[in-house]
């Protein structure tokens, strides 16, 4: 069985729950990254013997979180010597509006992931973009990079529509799929 990491910063409670539920999907292990934008003891660890790393940011202004951008400036320890080169890398974000600016979030983890000369897995999801389609059916948001998840500004973590985390359960399902025919 392929050992897989969720590594995320949740300003609110959002980003967690997905963190969660991509977590359950891919029966992975949960890594929090603090208000301060560290890691837990052990963390660097956990992410050196992972298959995969599924990275999760709020965004904020467009972008990552600060605390997940200090996690990230902080990994070029791990890039300098690729000790994460060939992991399976995927992500997912969350925001207030439909559109929120969240692929620039996704951009930036792939970017990140490529950096660390990774290899980076999709939603495989199609988008639910018919006239039928309703607000809390998975994908409902139409991202194939990465999960999208969008919840109201004055909604809490408990309020997060069932279709998004659906949609971010799937997500890490595929990705505990594609790293196991990856890294065996």
């Amino acid at each position: 069985m392929s050992h897989i990491v969720v590594v995320y910063h949740s300003g609110y409670g959002h980003t967690q729950r997905m963190a969660q539920a991509v977590a359950e999907g891919a029966g992975a292990q949960l890594l929090a990254i603090d208000a301060d934008g560290n890691l837990p003891e052990g963390g660097w660890e956990q992410l050196d013997a992972a298959d995969a790393i599924v990275m999760g940011s709020p965004t904020y202004m467009g972008n990552v979180s600060w605390q997940f951008k200090k996690f990230a400036d902080a990994s070029s320890k791990a890039w300098f010597v690729q000790k994460w080169k060939d992991k399976v890398f995927a992500g997912f974000t969350n925001s207030a509006t439909m559109n929120g600016d969240k692929l620039s979030t996704l951009h930036y983890l792939f970017t990140l992931a490529m950096q660390h000369g990774g290899i980076w897995v999709g939603t495989g999801l199609m988008p639910s973009n018919a006239k039928a389609a309703q607000r809390n059916d998975v994908n409902y948001v139409g991202s194939s990079a990465g999960a999208m998840a969008t919840t109201p500004s004055d909604a809490s973590a408990q309020e997060m529509l069932p279709g998004d985390l659906e949609t971010a359960r799937l997500f890490g399902q595929r990705v505990a799929e594609v790293t196991a025919r990856l890294r065996g």
